[in-house]
Order: C-alpha cells, then sequence, then structure tokens
C-alpha cells in the first residue's frame, strides 16, 4: 500500500540520521550541567520562544512545544575533552495545534539546517533557516535541526 511504503521511506531516514549523527546513538547520559573547561552544555532544553527554559517553563502544564539542544562540542567520553559531534536540535509538539518556534542561537555556528519534519516526511531537501527565524511546528510532529 502507498502509506506502508511511506512508512518504509520514512524508516530508511530515520535510520540514516542516526547513522550519520552519532550524537543520536550515544550511550554516554546527558546531564545538562555546564562544564566550565570546556564551556559547553551537552544538553540544554528550550521553549518555543527560542530562550532555555526556566523552572517556570516545567511547571506551566500548558507548554506542549519545546526543543532539546544536544551540544557535539561537549566531551563524548571520560575524559575531559572538547566533542566533535554534529550538534543537533529536536523540536517535540505535542500540541495538536501549530506553534511559532523560534530557532534559537548556538555559539559556533552560522545557522540551522533541517533534517526532519514529521509532517513532510519524504522532503529529502534540508533547507537552511537562520537564528531566530520562526518555524511553524505543526500540530504533534517532531522535527530535527542540525548546526551549520
Amino acid at each position: 500500500s502507498e502509506n506502508g511504503q511511506a512508512l518504509t521511506r520514512f524508516t530508511r531516514k530515520l535510520t540514516r540520521l542516526r547513522h550519520r549523527y552519532p550524537m543520536l546513538r550515544r550511550a554516554r547520559f546527558l546531564t545538562g550541567e555546564y562544564n566550565e573547561e570546556l564551556g559547553v552544555k551537552d544538553v540544554a532544553w528550550i521553549n518555543a520562544n527560542g530562550a532555555e527554559m526556566q523552572p517556570g517553563d516545567w511547571e506551566d502544564a500548558s507548554m506542549k512545544c519545546f526543543g532539546m539542544l544536544i551540544d557535539g562540542r561537549a566531551q563524548v567520553t571520560g575524559v575531559r575533552k572538547r566533542g566533535q559531534d554534529a550538534t543537533l536540535l529536536l523540536v517535540i509538539n505535542g500540541y495538536a495545534d501549530m506553534v511559532e518556534f523560534i530557532l534559537p542561537e548556538v555559539p559556533e555556528a552560522m545557522g540551522w539546517a533541517r533534517l526532519l519534519d514529521t509532517n513532510a516526511p519524504d522532503d529529502e531537501e534540508e533547507p537552511d533557516f537562520a537564528f531566530g527565524e520562526k518555524y511553524q511546528v505543526t500540530g504533534r510532529s517532531l522535527l530535527l535541526f542540525l548546526r551549520r
């Protein structure tokens, strides 16, 4: 069936992304703690305004769209050495309607490339987006961006 073929294509795309970006299959637990020596957090949680989430954001039951910024510059192993992996932004919208998500600015980068949008699963393009740009995140969807 057409739906079955689309699901197979999408599954292959997810598998390719997982193999292409080691950050998506790391065994090291992410803590979100700032490493002063390396000047980086391994993970930061981003609200739809593009800012790092604060305690009040976590307590807001109406907030259903947020981002997970996984910084590839964080150490990969127990050795205190800066990582060389890609930095990725995973955006999740559990809300039924569209949410405008402001793409956050990150150091040592020029912008974001969209690798995946579950609302457009067959889209093989990787369009670029600027920091601060508003992305229309469709309801009940997941997106993956790569730091350029």
